[in-house]
């Protein structure tokens, strides 16, 4: 099928979707296939729950409105492809190895305090994921985010080169899908694939100038810069005793609701890029002040009993490392640090994990509880208890409920650590 006639028909529908429990009346369905589910399986229920069409790729499920291609995914691509060639509204695209999702959240609040801004809904930033994000732009808006998550080399340099962006930002290159990139260097090299697609189209880059990996990656890009010497200059604040992160632009005071020095760089970036595109200073201040995160990232819970810093979306060396840092210098009087082990770091898995590990005992905490194959298998360290998985660390919680604790829990996502709070 030529993309112009499937684009006609997308411009008539009323989107797309690869779910059928998601239909609405007049979209365009398309049959992805993966290891355990084959959509074409449930095309014709797409169309019974009012699909225009249904694009398919097994002949075995033919028929009236079943448009069969070659492949469904790369047909997706393709028309996400054709879309953004459509639109003369600016795309910001986005990655990095930590960050990637608050700061697009940064991004959109800020940015939508004047413009009618989409960004990447949750953390659909795969090969699946942004195509969905760029078919969902529609005439209405005026300014588009797009988040962009790899693991391996060539994967950045694929989404870029489907979303096309106008000014591109990598949050930092930190130690996360080690395995996947071959390395630290190997992840600075997938990253700056980015940077690569700005170059090719002689596009913009928005860098933090405290960064040398990011300096030193755009010396040849037209460049907006934030941090000492650059086009926006900021200077950190913190608020309460959560330590809530914010910065002072002029004489403008920007509070938010987020801790961690790390949340800092994915600040200035937001209010750099609002101020960049004109935005009222002040009413991307209060955008910014009134976000508040959810989605288990940095998230401040309190419970019956305790005071909780949820930040079990994810996690990995760098990511822990800094979380560990900041939750050292919350004011509170007793804490405990939960985490559960960090995926995809190869041949340094040991050593990461025993590094991480020593980290936290040396930070002084009142108690340390580790989880997962890898921490686990770790000797045993004073002060520290080793558990398995997460299932025998909430039976010990269970058993052992704290009280009038602060706790951070952070681990990889596959841990699945917010099981946890129902213990806390």
């Amino acid at each position: 099928m030529e993309i112009a006639h499937l684009y006609q028909l997308f411009t008539d529908s009323s989107g797309v979707t690869t779910d059928t429990r998601n239909i609405k009346e007049n979209s365009l369905y398309f049959a992805l296939k993966g290891a355990r589910f084959n959509g074409n399986v449930f095309a014709q229920e797409a169309l019974d729950k009012g699909a225009s069409y249904a694009i398919i790729d097994e002949e075995a499920y033919t028929g009236p409105r079943k448009l069969l291609v070659k492949d469904v995914l790369h047909t997706l691509q393709e028309l996400a492809k054709h879309h953004r060639k459509q639109l003369s509204i600016p795309v910001i695209g986005l990655t990095g190895s930590n960050g990637k999702t608050t700061t697009k959240e940064l991004m959109h609040a800020a940015l939508s305090a004047r413009f009618n801004t989409l960004a990447t809904k949750g953390n659909l930033n795969n090969h699946i994921g942004v195509p969905l994000t760029l078919l969902s732009i529609n005439p209405t808006h005026e300014m588009a985010i797009v988040e962009m998550g790899a693991n391996h080399q060539k994967e950045i340099e694929f989404l870029s080169g489907l979303c096309q962006p106008n000014i591109g930002y990598i949050t930092n290159y930190g130690k996360a899908h080690l395995e996947g990139f071959g390395g630290v260097q190997g992840i600075i090299k997938g990253k700056s694939e980015l940077y690569d697609n700005l170059r090719l189209n002689k596009q913009t880059a928005l860098i933090n100038l405290s960064d040398p990996i990011q300096v030193d990656k755009t010396r040849d890009l037209a460049v907006i810069s934030f941090g000492a010497g650059g086009d926006y200059v900021f200077a950190p604040l913190h608020f309460g005793k959560e330590n809530f992160i914010g910065l002072k632009y002029a004489d403008l005071e920007v509070e938010t609701k987020l801790t961690g020095s790390y949340n800092y760089s994915n600040l200035c970036a937001a209010f750099a890029l609002a101020l960049h595109f004109e935005v009222d200073p002040q009413k991307a201040a209060k955008a910014i002040s009134d976000y508040t995160p959810g989605n288990n990232r940095s998230q401040f819970k309190k419970t019956k009993n305790n005071q909780l810093l949820l930040d079990a979306y994810n996690a990995n060396p760098s990511s822990m490392e800094v979380a560990l840092q900041n939750f050292r210098e919350i004011d509170a009087p007793h804490k405990w640090v939960i985490l559960g082990d960090m995926f995809e770091l190869g041949e340094e898995a040991e050593a990461e994990h025993k590094h991480i590990a020593e980290l936290a005992c040396t930070y002084g905490f009142d108690k340390v509880l580790l989880a997962g194959e890898q921490f686990a298998a770790l000797p045993s360290m004073p002060g520290v208890l080793q558990f398995a998985n997460t299932e025998a660390l909430a039976a010990h919680l269970e058993n052992n409920p704290p009280s009038e604790k602060a706790i951070l829990i952070k681990g990889s996502r596959g841990m699945k650590l917010e099981q946890l709070v129902a213990f806390l």
